[in-house]
């Protein structure tokens, strides 16, 4: 097995290669792991079914004990892969309250923050040409 991360690597049945793989990747490949699922009608408007969530964005939580939560992206945390919702709290031992982690897998974008210069790039890539 490799030491080192490698992009020309493909894929194994072993998790843990598949595990090291995301734990080794450089930012600019995990920020492709934080992609999230869009809503219905953002993606017949940008003509793609997913993007790399930003601070700032409109997400409903999916999956998990908080499905149905809205809320802003608070956070986003590329070396855990997680994103933090502003509101979804969890209370600690000592009381006070933190923001909750959540994995990009169990959201869905509703509402995307569109200032960014590099996401409308992303947008206008992705949409079909028109003839």
């Amino acid at each position: 097995m490799r030491k080192a991360w490698s992009p020309a690597w493909v894929s194994s049945k072993q998790p843990r290669k598949q595990r090291k793989y995301r734990y080794n990747a450089p930012l600019h490949i995990k920020h492709k792991f934080v992609s999230v699922h869009l809503s219905e009608v953002l993606r017949k408007r940008f003509g793609r079914r997913s993007l790399p969530v930003r601070k700032g964005d409109e997400v409903k939580v999916t999956r998990g004990e908080s499905k149905g939560f809205k809320g802003k992206v608070e956070r986003v945390d590329l070396q855990k892969s997680k994103i933090y919702i502003e509101g979804l709290t969890v209370k600690k031992v000592d009381g006070s309250e933190v923001l909750k982690p959540v994995d990009p897998s169990n959201l869905m974008i509703t509402e995307a923050k569109m200032d960014d210069k590099r996401r409308q790039m992303i947008i206008e890539r992705s949409k079909p040409e028109k003839k």
